[in-house]
């Protein structure tokens, strides 16, 4: 207990030493678990935006061949590389970083951030209240933002994607903070799933009564750094075979995903391809139900607020990923029957 006498006589106001305490027991329930490889400035910024939050701060490093992990130390986090025998997913990184926490008091929360995002100012003391006050949630998550959405059409699809509605919801992505009780009751991250991770993770939380909040707050600002259409298709192909592969291990879910990428992926270009051995209606009908696809597809970008020019560019991106993620399918089928290690498909 305080001796405020002494502190009076000492000349330091009680009630300031008293916050001061409350201010660092309140630290010590949260820590941020920030995973990367060869992000450069991108990590540093992340570090640095979390550095005055008041949270333990661990960095994971996949393989970085940069200056990361040096970076990471000078900056005063405490930093796991992992081993490069293992494939890295960002599973097996997040998992790596909780466990860097048992080895002393394990915080009550843990925000998860990739690190080539920065985290908005008073964000960890928003998602930690929200944990605090409602103890049947087990994650919560804020609006992630593009930090540079006019710099490239794949920027602006990703900041258009990330904004939904604030609530409770089903599933998220990857930065988010965590209730510890409900990661160890789920075993964490499953380190084999290589994308659509923090989907799976979600599925296996709400499975034991846990619920899912996006908090109408900001959460973090993400640097997707895509300028090259072939990035976009990489990204689009690691979606594929995150459909498919977590569809495969909890279906049905990402069945609606999965059926219209067989259908507008597959199905169809076969259809194209026969009707021109057989009748060139067929190609007709094809291409009019692509060109439906695409207007209704506009139609909903329109409804949800996204100007006509941007909805119409979108759509047709949106039209032409089934061909990638036919592609990241198909890969993660062939790798399970091969009995093949799930690795990363990094677009950057």
């Amino acid at each position: 207990r305080l001796n405020t006498k002494l502190l009076a006589v000492r000349g330091v106001a009680p009630v300031r030493v008293l916050s001061w305490v409350h201010s660092m027991t309140e630290r010590q329930d949260i820590a941020a678990v920030v995973i990367g490889r060869n992000e450069g400035a991108r990590l540093i910024g992340c570090l640095r935006s979390l550095a005055g939050q008041g949270a333990r701060l661990v960095y994971v490093d996949s393989g970085s061949t940069d200056d990361s992990v040096a970076e990471a130390r000078k900056l005063g986090a405490e930093v796991v590389e992992l081993d490069q025998s293992v494939p890295f997913t960002a599973a097996r990184g997040r998992n790596a970083g909780f466990d860097a926490l048992r080895g002393a008091d394990l915080p009550r929360f843990v925000q998860f951030i990739d690190g080539d995002c920065r985290v908005e100012p008073g964000w960890l003391n928003a998602a930690r209240e929200a944990l605090k006050s409602n103890p049947d949630l087990a994650i919560v998550t804020g609006w992630r933002r593009e930090m540079h959405p006019d710099h490239s059409v794949y920027n602006a699809m990703c900041d258009f994607e990330w904004h939904r509605p604030a609530g409770e919801i089903d599933t998220c992505g990857g930065d988010m903070m965590v209730r510890s009780t409900a990661f160890e009751q789920v075993g964490g991250f499953d380190p084999i799933v290589i994308a659509a991770e923090d989907d799976e993770f979600c599925i296996r939380i709400r499975s034991t009564g846990g619920k899912i909040q996006r908090l109408p707050h900001v959460m973090t600002h993400h640097d997707a750094a895509m300028t090259r259409f072939s990035q976009w298709w990489k990204r689009a192909e690691r979606a594929g075979h995150g459909f498919a592969q977590v569809g495969a291990m909890h279906p049905p879910h990402f069945q609606r995903e999965t059926r219209r990428i067989l259908f507008y992926g597959g199905v169809l270009p076969l259809l194209a391809l026969l009707g021109l051995w057989l009748a060139c209606w067929l190609v007709i009908v094809v291409a009019a139900v692509y060109a439906l696809s695409y207007v209704r597809t506009a139609q909903g970008l329109r409804r949800e607020g996204l100007a006509r020019s941007k909805a119409l560019h979108h759509a047709l991106f949106l039209s032409l990923s089934k061909f990638p993620n036919l592609i990241g399918m198909i890969r993660f089928y062939w790798r399970r029957l091969c009995g093949s290690r799930m690795r990363l498909i990094e677009y950057k």
